[in-house]
């Protein structure tokens, strides 16, 4: 039997390490992690000692998200930042500010023709990254690479990367990711990162920023150690850095980076902080993490290795079954999450004399609903590449009844419920994210909705 993971159209050659949270280290060249001693007065290979913090110092050890890198340059040395020009920075310069109890759906998202991983749409926020507090969505589509010698990061929050079709090829200070349709990413804030396009063929998709603590595994209670998304099935970048160990003329070696300044010019490092892009140039790469080690580094998770748990007799259960990351609110109820990621998979159903579909619900959460195509083949309508399928994305404001269509609901009721059924199997899936706070819609999100769909009884998909 093959185990159940997805058989990828695009394949990785990549290498990784294993374990969701673990205390991970990775070197690109052997040696290069210094022994017991975190920050030796020299090095191996001529590195420099540089931290980076997720966390305050004083965390609970089980909440403490730190990484020790060895790099060839330091990162200290580099030029003022300054704001990219305005048709560079968010589509909405205003604060997002559109919140109504209305459901939106975006059937498709106008786009640009050529962009590349800066121009992400902003559709919604639900607080501030100044004061640390709540979310923001973002919708890309990218079409051609980011330019040379050009790096990212996010200063607001973690960054959870989910490709609707296609494939990111993810270089980050920590080492190499490539992030393919059913997989998702996340990304800590603060590290940076070049995403460029396997084959160039485009990629779109959804991010879900997250300014306050970090994605955590949901609890399992009574379920027991292992079910849903699994430790050991989440998968980390080993360390990579452009560059090669040379001869120091003394005896002995040392790292050198390849930093393509003849070729392409400084490197320009561009960062986000409260929603707003600034620019800033130094004359080395960002790629230059010769080796590692800590709690705070990117991962990815193809979703065939979610572990479905369902009812085996009746009854529909709750879907935070459905959950495969969590971000607890901490100091509020317990049980409140921040923002919980869920997904809607293929899957079996079998219980008897029960209506199938979910049930109508109005949830005190919010809900952004989006898909994701799970069929690798490039014959699939749903890979042309042109536009998202079979819509772009929902949200449901909270309280707002949400459901099935009437025919759905005709349709369930008569059901062999005795016979078991192989379910969302039309080649994609739905990702969900639940939210405490109440999302406001841009300006641009807000014009391109179609308002109150669910309540003129139009279908999700």
């Amino acid at each position: 039997m093959m185990a159940p993971v997805t058989n990828f159209a695009v394949k990785d050659t990549n290498t990784y390490l294993e374990g969701f949270g673990s205390y991970h280290q990775s070197e690109a060249v052997p040696g290069a992690c210094p022994k017991v001693n975190n920050s030796p007065q020299r090095p191996p290979f001529g590195l420099r000692t540089e931290r980076i913090s997720g966390s305050s110092f004083t965390s609970p050890r089980g909440k403490s998200y730190h990484t020790w890198l060895y790099r060839i340059n330091g990162s200290l040395i580099h030029g003022d930042f300054t704001p990219l020009e305005e048709d560079t920075e968010s589509p909405d310069k205003s604060r997002p500010q559109h919140l109504t109890p209305n459901a939106y759906k975006w059937p498709q998202f106008p786009l640009e023709e050529q962009a590349d991983w800066l121009g992400q749409k902003l559709l919604a926020r639900n607080a501030d990254p100044q004061s640390k507090t709540g979310t923001a969505i973002w919708i890309f589509s990218v079409t051609k690479d980011m330019s040379m010698n050009t790096a990212f990061c996010s200063l607001d929050g973690e960054t959870l990367i989910v490709p609707h079709t296609g494939a990111l090829d993810i270089q980050t200070e920590l080492g190499r990711l490539l992030v393919r349709q059913n997989e998702f990413a996340v990304i800590p804030s603060g590290i940076r990162y070049r995403v460029t396009l396997p084959e160039g063929r485009p990629c779109r998709g959804y991010i879900c920023e997250l300014f306050q603590g970090h994605w955590e595994l949901p609890n399992l209670g009574v379920i027991g150690s292992t079910g849903l998304a699994n430790i050991r099935d989440f998968q980390i970048p080993t360390a990579h850095f452009d560059g090669e160990v040379v001869e120091d003329g003394n005896g002995g070696r040392i790292a050198k980076a390849n930093n393509n300044i003849e070729a392409h010019g400084d490197w320009t490092i561009i960062s986000r902080l409260s929603g707003r892009l600034w620019s800033c140039n130094q004359d080395h790469t960002p790629f230059d993490v010769v080796a590692w080690h800590g709690t705070c580094y990117p991962y990815k998770y193809d979703f065939a290795r979610y572990c479905i748990l369902a009812n085996a007799m009746f009854d529909e259960h709750d879907p935070s079954l459905y959950t495969v990351l969590t971000a607890p609110a901490y100091g509020s109820a317990p049980g409140t999450a921040v923002v919980d990621f869920a997904i809607v998979p293929p899957r079996w159903q079998m219980a008897e004399d029960t209506f199938w579909p979910p049930y109508y619900h109005r949830n005190t959460m919010q809900e952004f609903v989006g898909t994701v195509v799970n069929e690798q083949s490039s014959d699939s309508p749903l890979n042309d590449g042109s536009k998202f399928h079979p819509f772009g994305a929902a949200t449901l404001s909270r309280f707002t009844p949400h459901g099935p269509t009437e025919s759905e609901f005709v349709a369930a009721r008569s059901l062999d419920t005795m016979t078991p059924q192989k379910v969302q199997t039309d080649g994609f899936f739905y990702i969900v994210l639940e939210t405490e706070k109440p999302w406001y819609l841009t300006d641009w999100a807000y014009q391109n909705a179609v308002k109150n769909f669910n309540g003129k009884g139009n279908p999700l998909k």
